[in-house]
């Protein structure tokens, strides 16, 4: 499959480095201000020397990626919230193309879920987002193969930095500040950590499982979110004493979606520690389901994306 990729950050960058690996070429690729384009794939250390020498990918304009000649669009742009701007207008341009969609950007289907669902049922195109949840996890193609209507709940910690900054605080006793600190040392957090300590990106990905699980739009305005910055470490210590420790815990159940900290068992499912995440399903017939692994990362997601072309592929 040729394969047009917009935003050329970690996960975009890493789609075009490994897509030859799973037989797939990158014909485009854009970020903010460039594109690169060749009809017959491109050089991934060609696109990126350029982009560390010069800051951009090439020399032709962001729109003459949209309109280069592939057949999957590859959406990584960052994700941005209410209007889901420019993800969303890249995908519907794709599909006013009848080409098909691969989104790792989370806005068009937390945000602007039916508008996206009307315009690919107006195209020849199909969509699919696995890489939009819990990054290598399989969670949404999982609920797929189970079938949506026979999954009852989904839960579990979704988000890494506020995942990591939790285990620190409950094994070495630090406060959150310092935590966040290190965090952001090491590079597992952002400068501005909001997103994700205060259970947005999470909320995000709750979203998403939501409207896939009952389909129907929700938005992140249908959740309910708390986050970790105003959580005391006295409270997993008090938690340790009990045996118990202290999760961001996001939850879709019953039609509601909720994010927030929850007491979960020290050496339980749903407590795993560092970065990792877990998806945890609910089903009808096959009972309780535990996916875990890496949640984030450029490689990581990029593995779930060219999944995706793989299952469009096979179409």
């Amino acid at each position: 499959m040729k394969l047009a990729v917009m935003g050329a950050g970690a996960v975009g960058a890493s789609v075009l480095d490994l897509a030859s690996e799973y037989d797939h070429e990158v014909v485009a690729i854009a970020d903010s201000s460039s594109a690169a384009l060749d009809g017959d794939g491109l050089d991934p250390e060609t696109v990126t020397d350029r982009k560390a020498e010069t800051g951009t990918v090439g020399d032709h304009d962001p729109a003459d990626a949209l309109a280069a000649d592939y057949d999957v669009l590859v959406e990584a742009t960052p994700t941005t919230l209410g209007d889901a701007e420019p993800g969303y207008s890249h995908v519907v341009e794709a599909f006013e193309r009848d080409r098909h969609v691969v989104l790792a950007n989370k806005g068009p289907v937390a945000e602007r879920y039916a508008d996206v669902r009307a315009a690919e049922a107006e195209s020849d195109g199909d969509l699919l987002f696995e890489a939009t949840v819990a990054g290598a996890i399989p969670a949404l193609s999982t609920v797929a193969d189970l079938g949506p209507t026979h999954v009852t709940a989904v839960r579990g910690v979704l988000n890494g930095t506020a995942n990591f900054v939790l285990s620190r605080m409950a094994a070495e006793g630090l406060d959150y500040e310092h935590v966040l600190a290190e965090a952001q040392d090491l590079g597992v957090a952002e400068a501005d950590p909001s997103f994700d300590v205060e259970g947005t990106d999470a909320a995000l990905k709750c979203v998403i499982l939501a409207n896939v699980l009952y389909d129907r739009e929700y938005t992140l305005a249908d959740a309910s979110v708390e986050g970790i910055a105003d959580l005391p470490g006295s409270v997993l210590e008090l938690a340790a004493e009990d045996g118990r420790t202290v999760r961001l815990i996001g939850e879709v159940q019953d039609g509601e979606i909720q994010v927030g900290p929850r007491l979960v068992p020290e050496n339980g499912t749903l407590a795993v520690t560092g970065t990792r995440n877990i998806v945890q399903l609910d089903t009808a017939f096959a009972g309780r389901l535990n996916i875990s692994g890496r949640g984030a990362g450029g490689p990581e997601t990029a593995s779930a994306v060219l999944a995706d072309v793989g299952r469009l592929a096979k179409r």
